[in-house]
C-alpha cells in the first residue's frame, strides 16, 4: 500500500470516528424520549422495544404542570423573534452608516464593536445583573425578570458579532448605487430600506441563523436576568428546573429537550445554503 492511500485511509478512520463520537449525543437523546423509564435505565443504548411509548412521553411533558413546556416554548419564541428581529433592524443600520462614514471616528467605533466580541460574558455577567437592578431603583425602568429586559440584554451581546458581518459584507456593495438613488430623490432611510436592505439577504439569513441558535439555547443569562419562580423562563430554563434533586425523569427530560432542538433545526436546514456565503462575503470583503 502507498504512502498515499495509507494517509487517506488513516484520515478516513479518524474522520469516521470523529463522526461517531460528535453524533453518539444526538443518538442517545433521540432513542431515550421514545423509551420509558425502565428501558432509559437499564438499556441506554439499544433501540426502544416501543416506539409508541413517545406518545404517552410526550403527553406527560406537556401537561407536566412543572415544566410547563407550551408556557417556556411560548416565552423562548417571544424573546428569541423581537431580539432577532431588533438585532438585525439595528445592526445593520449601524454598520452601513460606519461603513458609509469616512472620519476616523467611525473607525474607531468600528474597533470598539470588535473588540467586544473577545471579551468574556462571564466577566460582566455580575456587573450587568447589578446595573439593571440600579436602572430600576433609580428609573423605575425594570429590566430584570421582563421580556424587555432580556431583549435589551441580548440586543448587547449580538450586536457586536452581527456588526462586524454586515460591515464586511456593506463594503462590497458599489457606492454609486446609493448615489444613483439620491440623485432619483430618496432619502436617506429610503436608500437604506429600499436599496442597501433587501441586497443585504445572504449575511442578514447568517446574522439571524448564528444569534437565534445562541439565544435559543442559551441558559446562563436568562437564569440570572430572569431568576428562578418566575412564569417568564425560556425552554433551557424550564428543562433544568424539571430535573429533580432526587428522581430525574430522564425519558421526559430527552423528549423535552428533542422538542427544543427541533425549531432550530429546522430553520437551519431551510437557511443553510446562505450561511456559507453570508459568513465568508461578510468577514473578509
Amino acid at each position: 500500500m502507498s504512502r498515499r492511500r495509507t494517509v487517506l485511509l488513516v484520515l478516513e478512520i479518524v474522520t469516521a470516528l470523529t463522526f461517531v463520537a460528535y453524533f453518539s449525543p444526538f443518538y442517545i437523546l433521540l432513542v431515550n424520549a421514545f423509551k420509558s423509564r425502565f428501558e432509559v435505565l437499564t438499556r441506554v443504548l439499544q433501540l426502544p422495544s416501543n416506539w409508541g411509548q413517545v406518545m404517552e412521553n410526550l403527553k406527560a411533558v406537556t401537561e407536566n404542570p412543572n415544566l410547563q413546556f407550551w408556557s417556556a416554548a411560548l416565552s423562548s419564541v417571544i424573546i428569541t423573534a423581537l431580539s432577532l428581529v431588533l438585532i438585525v433592524l439595528f445592526s445593520s443600520m449601524a454598520a452601513w452608516v460606519l461603513v458609509r462614514s469616512k472620519s476616523k471616528a467611525s473607525g474607531w467605533i468600528f474597533m470598539l464593536y470588535v473588540a467586544a466580541m473577545v471579551i468574556p460574558f462571564q466577566v460582566v455577567m455580575l456587573p450587568l445583573v447589578a446595573w439593571m437592578h440600579m436602572i430600576e431603583l433609580k428609573l423605575g425602568v425594570p429590566l430584570l425578570r421582563t421580556y424587555h429586559g432580556m431583549v435589551f440584554a441580548y440586543i448587547g451581546f449580538g450586536s457586536s458579532l452581527s456588526i462586524f458581518l454586515y460591515h464586511g459584507f456593506i463594503k462590497g456593495i458599489p457606492y454609486e448605487l446609493e448615489q444613483a438613488a439620491v440623485i432619483d430623490g430618496a432619502t436617506r432611510p429610503q436608500v437604506f430600506f429600499r436599496i442597501i436592505f433587501p441586497i443585504l439577504r445572504p449575511i442578514t439569513v447568517t446574522v439571524l441563523v448564528l444569534n437565534g441558535i445562541w439565544i435559543w439555547n442559551d441558559y446562563l443569562l436568562p437564569l440570572l436576568m430572569l431568576g428562578i419562580g418566575n412564569p417568564i423562563r425560556t425552554i433551557p430554563l424550564a428543562v433544568a428546573g424539571f430535573v429533580g434533586s432526587f428522581v430525574k425523569q430522564w425519558e421526559l427530560i430527552m423528549l423535552a429537550l428533542v422538542l427544543a432542538i427541533i425549531p432550530v433545526v429546522i430553520f437551519y436546514l431551510f437557511a443553510q445554503k446562505h450561511i456559507i456565503k453570508g459568513m465568508v462575503e461578510g468577514s473578509i470583503k
